[in-house]
């Protein structure tokens, strides 16, 4: 995520952090590269103009120039700045109405709004413990009805019937009375996606706000259109009473503009940010841990969260009774952390939010993907219970009948093997049920803690 301004920031940073002190023209190189770093990331000019004088301005004064560390003091100014430019915090969803509160999503063609609405159902329900109903009112993409009510059923989320031959307006009135019959707490509204000049959908997202007055009125923002979809925001949200919006699909977004601008161009908070396919990969939007992620520093805060969300925390416990009372980690147990790995979005997702690796994570993702994973859950499955339990039984032939219960080669084998012992290795010095937050918490510099991938 933002890989390519991530990695331009650190380039920059290589250079502030080796100067004893810092020139005028040191500052001002600095500046410039950050320019272009910012605007090859899409970020609208207006916003790169504000935000090289703020540092400029802050660059010069008193707090850097009798810092002992320059360098680190600028780079700490422009981190501060970041922060401050995406929001400074995390604003959640206003909820605080008579039932149902009603969410309003809008937004382009193709960013993501019906799979979006289906996510902020999930979280909705089970971090807010809401009873949450779900409708569709686009009757213009076909289909579109169709797969929110399948995405509802997945989810276990209701959902209120709609037909492609209802006008929208009838739909959401309807819906209303429906939400309101049934006792919903939340009742969120997928709309058609419409283009800004297109003067009569936009009419009609107008009339259909006015008959639901939602107390979220949400734009759905594809990332990777970058400065496009920040323009389109902007101009939504002068036709409607915009109170936030929602960037999807930034988990392939290499660049980053549409988070750095789309605050300051529409005055309104990101509140959720999108970062994969599956109904849990909705998360509120935190300014600081952006920041953090797009200078390199991590997002270690996120990953802890995410182990003690994701994971199975008796089974975690039961692992660090059996490690204390001297009982070897073994092949079994290895499994089960592996597929922890996968429930927790994968190496990659992990690789990211750990500070100091983020520059590497693409040479130990290509040895560790998600399909390795996969692949050494497979090469455990074809082994016998006594080669899990004790490994060191397991020979050239058990090797040979592994390989090939598994798909798999004897050097991948080897390969498993040798992550094992590390992974045990490690497991010995984070032996509590708390051992992986433990080892996160503890994750700094370069050095993630003899993390084994």
């Amino acid at each position: 995520m933002f890989d390519q301004l991530s990695k331009k920031f650190s380039s920059i940073f290589t250079n502030l952090r080796g100067y004893g002190r810092l020139s005028e023209k040191n500052i001002n190189d600095g500046l410039r590269d950050l320019r272009i770093a910012l605007l090859e990331a899409d970020v609208a000019l207006s916003v790169v103009r504000v935000f090289l004088e703020i540092i400029r301005k802050r660059a010069t004064g008193k707090e850097v120039s009798k810092s002992l560390t320059p360098g680190q003091a600028l780079i700490k100014i422009i981190n501060e700045e970041l922060v401050e430019l995406m929001g400074k915090r995390n604003e959640s969803l206003k909820l605080n109405t008579s039932p149902p509160a009603v969410v309003l999503l809008a937004g382009l063609q193709g960013a993501g709004k019906t799979t979006t609405c289906a996510k902020l159902g999930v979280f909705l329900k089970e971090k807010e413990n809401k009873a949450v109903a779900l409708v569709s009112c686009d009757t213009y993409r076909p289909g579109a009805i169709k797969q929110l009510e399948i995405l509802a059923k997945e989810n276990s989320l209701s959902w209120i019937k709609s037909e492609e031959s209802e006008k929208p307006k009838e739909i959401v009135k309807n819906a209303l009375v429906n939400a309101k019959r049934q006792l919903y707490d939340v009742l969120i509204v997928d709309t058609a996606g419409r283009l800004h000049v297109d003067g009569e959908m936009m009419s009609e997202i107008k009339s259909l706000h006015s008959i639901l007055s939602p107390i979220e009125t949400l734009f759905v923002i594809d990332s990777m259109m970058g400065q496009d979809a920040v323009n389109a925001a902007s101009a939504f949200n002068e036709e409607l009473p915009l109170t936030g919006s929602i960037l999807t699909k930034a988990d392939g977004d290499a660049r980053g503009g549409a988070a750095l601008t789309v605050k300051y161009i529409t005055g309104k908070p990101i509140k959720f940010i999108g970062v994969g396919e599956r109904s849990g990969d909705l998360s509120p939007f935190n300014p600081d841990r952006i920041a953090s992620q797009i200078l390199g520093m991590g997002d270690v805060l996120t990953l802890i969260e995410e182990v003690e969300e994701k994971t199975n925390k008796e089974e975690a416990l039961k692992l660090s009774k059996k490690i204390k009372k001297g009982n070897k980690f073994n092949l079994e147990d290895f499994r089960d952390q592996l597929k922890q790995m996968s429930s927790m979005g994968g190496i990659n997702n992990i690789l990211e939010k750990l500070p100091g690796i983020k520059n590497q994570a693409s040479n130990i993702a290509t040895q560790l993907n998600d399909r390795e994973l996969t692949k050494l859950v497979a090469i455990i499955d074809s082994m016998t219970s006594d080669e899990r339990t004790d490994p060191k039984i397991i020979n050239g032939s058990r090797k040979k009948r592994i390989a090939f219960g598994s798909g798999t080669r004897i050097q991948d084998i080897n390969q498993l093997l040798k992550k094992f012992n590390q992974m045990q290795k490690m497991m010995k010095r984070f032996s509590n049920k708390d051992g992986l937050s433990r080892m996160l918490k503890g994750v700094s510099g370069n050095n993630p803690s003899g993390f084994p991938f």
